[in-house]
């Protein structure tokens, strides 16, 4: 079913027509884009979780992680730019080590996740959050453990399309400062995220480039990937200024609930549709 090598101009051009999805389902992912940046903005992890469930729900696996990919760049990326002074690129590069690593695991494997898993994954991340912080000896900054964290966060993002709380994990007993851990994260996000829409669009560019396929992958028009990325910046904007009115105790009770009750849903909604 997948092929590659399409790089021909009339291919390039059925890519960017618009595709079978209906203007309601697109009027949904942008307000999920802009709901999700914002939740971002205030919890940190919790807005991608939220809008891999909502992608998930009303497009194709391969489709959703392609879109969650694009929606989750533009938010990381703007993010580690803002405080690129403040990025430990000696961990990014031992990071990117790491995914060198997990890319060799995901490309000798056939298998990929049905939705009914994409949702039970999903639910059993967000569960991490319960991990008692006095229990986690892993910290990126220790030997070989920032190659560790690249391997299971971009092999986990991968196929569940979200890894936050798995991340979060790997920074809970550095040294470094506030700022650092959010450039950091972000600049690895980026990353993470870039191989995942590599990993699954191209094979879906191949499904996109037959006419007789492209109603089964259920892809947006072009437009709306642009009009993803002002939503995805004002929502983050939006989050910035509930987070600046939250105190300390009542960011992390609110991101730890909320994250559970996220989860929840994906493994209520995962066992039902197994």
């Amino acid at each position: 079913m997948w092929r590659h090598g399409f790089t021909s101009v009339p291919v390039l051009i059925r890519f960017l027509r618009p595709h079978s999805m209906n203007s309601a389902v697109v009027g949904i992912i942008l307000l999920a884009a802009l709901v999700t940046a914002a939740i971002s903005g205030v919890f940190g992890m919790a807005g991608g979780l939220i809008l891999m469930g909502v992608l998930a729900s009303y497009v194709p696996v391969a489709t959703a992680m392609v879109l969650h990919g694009f929606i989750q760049i533009i938010s990381n990326f703007s993010r580690a730019a803002f405080l690129r002074k403040h990025i430990s690129w000696a961990i990014i590069g031992r990071y990117a080590l790491g995914i060198g690593g997990a890319l060799l695991v995901l490309l000798m494997i056939s298998w990929r996740p049905t939705q009914t898993m994409v949702f039970i994954l999903l639910g059993l991340t967000a569960m991490l959050v319960w991990i008692p912080r006095k229990l986690v000896e892993i910290n990126v900054e220790r030997r070989f453990q920032a190659e560790l964290c690249g391997f299971l966060v971009q092999t986990l993002n991968t196929l569940s399309g979200v890894a936050g709380p798995l991340l979060d994990l790997f920074f809970v007993k550095t040294e470094l400062t506030r700022q650092t851990v959010v450039a950091t994260k972000a600049a690895t996000q980026v990353m993470a995220h870039a191989v995942k829409i590599a990993f699954w669009g191209l094979p879906l560019f191949a499904v996109l480039s037959d006419p007789a396929l492209q109603a089964d992958a259920n892809f947006p028009p072009f437009w709306m990937f642009a009009a993803v990325v002002p939503l995805s910046l004002v929502g983050t904007w939006v989050g910035g200024l509930v987070l600046d009115r939250m105190t300390d105790a009542n960011f992390r009770t609110w991101t730890k609930w909320l994250v559970t009750a996220t989860g929840l849903v994906y493994l209520a909604r995962g066992l039902w549709l197994g």
